[in-house]
């Protein structure tokens, strides 16, 4: 009898999105594997502020591999955005996005907020790669905030926006409220 041979490690794909991060020279690099969504926006929201107090000040997003982007998400790109904004220098770029996720940006206006480039790879991320921890939910004030502020910096970004989230804002700051 033959021992059962074990899984290619191209077959184990996991559906768990994730987020790789790294840096080369002042470049911070990161790149969304699966879905961006406010299971993840927790933790790429706070390496985006360390990173920034760290100095770093040029942020790629590559989207090659996202096949779509929720609004907490896409207001959380927002939000690092509009931090490099208020220090007058650095930019966020957006690559490689699908169009779906090139019309999602764009119909909430995010499109104007930061460059939206096609590249091949994003270079100088693999060696230095870590993983972002994603959010297991067990922290509901954290998560309820992110969500709460990435709403927010949609709204900051395209004024037209607070039509489109007024109601997700109420209901996200009363269950904040009833969080604390």
């Amino acid at each position: 009898m033959q021992a059962a041979k074990p899984p290619d490690p191209l077959f184990l794909v996991t559906t768990q999105p994730s987020i790789l991060v790294g840096t080369t020279d002042r470049t911070v690099w990161v790149r969304v594997e699966g879905k961006g969504s406010f299971l993840n926006s927790t933790g790429l929201k706070e390496f985006a502020k360390e990173m920034i107090n760290r100095g770093f000040r040029d942020f790629v997003m590559d989207l090659k591999n996202c096949p779509v982007m929720d609004s907490t998400f896409m207001g959380t790109l927002a939000g690092i955005a509009l931090n490099l904004r208020a220090l007058g220098q650095g930019q966020l770029r957006a690559t490689n996005l699908n169009d779906r996720n090139r019309d999602l940006l764009g119909n909430l206006g995010l499109d104007q907020l930061f460059t939206i480039e096609s590249r091949p790879d994003a270079p100088g991320l693999e060696p230095t790669q870590a993983l972002l921890p994603t959010e297991g939910g067990d922290d509901k004030l954290r998560r309820a905030q992110t969500m709460l502020e990435a709403h927010e910096a949609c709204v900051e970004a395209n004024p037209e926006n607070a039509a489109k989230f007024k109601d997700v804002l109420e209901y996200l700051k009363q269950d904040l409220h009833l969080v604390r």
